[in-house]
């Protein structure tokens, strides 16, 4: 007893207390750090903010960092070897995280990479430069992508026709179309708001930019811009647009060797012919529709759904929505990235361009969200060259019906909006890494022919 005793104290002596700490503490630390090695963000119901979770995301890879984009997994959750930076943006930004230990993570990136599971890994590897084509001036209405990129904090720049035409497309990955008129008749706001000053101004600065740059009208220097956007996709760059800006685009794009635009807004009449001369070879979506003439009626053309106030009263504003459809994670990864929520029905709503008619749709076109029991097509996605391009009706997710002159949206109050995170999907979309992208168009394409022979 007394030889323990002894061997006991003189342990005490060799080593003391404060030293026995610091050795037990230096054990620790490297257990610790092991166990919160990654980051998940989830994106299910748990998630407190969606839409800033995107932006969290989207600041990882600017910082240089990589992560993981886990599709169908909880919402579609992204997953990041931790820093303290990341840690310490989703609590400022109110982004719920989940830190786990590298061997979780492992196990996650199994579960999603079985085979007999709908789920995949997506490797994300650099933040896209983004560009938003938009005038300097503020316009009687918002931009939902605008609002989606600031309230998720994602860095982005303006440009507009002048830019896009000295070749600032080059420094870019991804560009979005405000709610533009490509076809150069202003919206085709004349014939209910010709008298109003912001109406005024938009067609005195669209005609002295245009003559300043050597065009004679601006339906000239608007298929210019759309000719260098296509080229621009061609290249390998990515397209988003909603509202007008999507169907205009096409419109522009199929009359580049025709007059559209009746004598109200550029002087001359157009072509009584026009829609026989309409080439959809240089369209990216759209085919087989025809533009509308009349300067009074407040539609470009057929792609849209063709009366809202019927469509209105036939459809209840409770019981309006649209549907994503459910593709296979593995097999078709471009619509499954874009088609990423925590919800699969999400509640309509309407824009100067609402709806695509399926029949205007080229077959090559993959129809991402469609409304039940309508001939609509809310939502889709193709390739052009080496580039993609998405179109998404409607003018605003949380606005069932924003007019001219209505106050934007105020996202603080729709921080997990399935409608608005369809947007921020496309922004990291193009983050995927540019081997995985090549695959990526490989079985977009096969997805296409499948399409066509099944006749979806």
């Amino acid at each position: 007893m007394v030889s323990r005793t002894s061997s006991g104290s003189c342990l005490t002596h060799r080593f003391p207390v404060a030293a026995l700490l610091a050795v037990m503490l230096l054990a620790f630390v490297p257990a610790a750090h092991a166990q919160s090695a990654y980051v998940l963000i989830p994106m299910d119901d748990s998630q407190r903010n969606h839409l800033k979770a995107y932006g969290v995301m989207f600041q990882h890879l600017l910082d240089g960092h990589t992560g993981k984009w886990l599709l169908n997994y909880r919402g579609g959750s992204f997953l990041a070897p931790q820093t303290e930076a990341m840690v310490r943006q989703s609590r400022v930004r109110g982004v719920s995280i989940e830190q786990i230990p590298a061997i979780r993570a492992r196990q996650i990136i199994e579960e999603v990479e079985r085979p007999n599971v709908n789920m995949s890994v997506v490797e994300l590897e650099k933040a896209p430069r983004i560009a938003v084509y938009s005038p300097d001036h503020a316009l009687p209405w918002d931009d939902a992508v605008t609002l989606a990129l600031t309230y998720a904090e994602v860095p982005y720049e303006t440009i507009y026709n002048k830019e896009v035409l000295q070749g600032a497309l080059e420094d870019f990955d991804w560009l979005h179309l405000h709610h533009e008129d490509f076809t150069g008749q202003h919206g085709k706001f004349w014939f209910a708001y010709r008298n109003q000053p912001w109406y005024i101004r938009q067609v005195r600065d669209l005609e002295d930019m245009a003559a300043e740059m050597g065009f004679e009208k601006v339906s000239e220097m608007k298929k210019a811009v759309v000719w260098t956007i296509r080229e621009f996709i061609e290249e390998g760059g990515f397209l988003f647009a909603m509202c007008s800006g999507t169907d205009t685009f096409d419109i522009a794009l199929s009359a580049m060797e025709v007059d559209i635009v009746p004598t109200q807004f550029d002087g001359d009449p157009a072509d009584p012919d026009a829609n026989e001369k309409l080439d959809f070879r240089n369209t990216l979506a759209f085919t087989d529709f025809e533009v509308t003439l009349d300067p009074a009626e407040y539609r470009h053309g057929n792609i849209d759904i063709l009366d809202v106030q019927q469509r209105m009263a036939e459809v209840d504003e409770e019981m309006d929505f649209f549907t994503l459809f459910n593709f296979s994670a593995k097999w078709d990864p471009v619509p499954t990235m874009l088609t990423q929520n925590h919800v699969s029905s999400i509640k309509g709503f309407y824009g100067q361009t609402t709806a695509f008619r399926k029949e205007t749709i080229k077959s090559n076109v993959v129809i991402l969200a469609q409304t039940p029991g309508r001939n609509e097509a809310k939502y889709i996605h193709g390739n052009l060259g080496e580039g993609f391009f998405t179109f998404y009706g409607g003018h605003d997710p949380e606005d069932y019906t924003h007019r001219v002159g209505d106050p934007p949206t105020e996202l603080e109050l729709f921080p997990n909006s399935p409608g608005y995170r369809l947007i921020l999907n496309n922004i990291l979309f193009p983050a995927a890494q540019k081997q995985e992208m090549q695959t990526l168009r490989e079985k977009l394409h096969q997805h296409q022919l499948y399409q066509f022979a099944s006749g979806q």
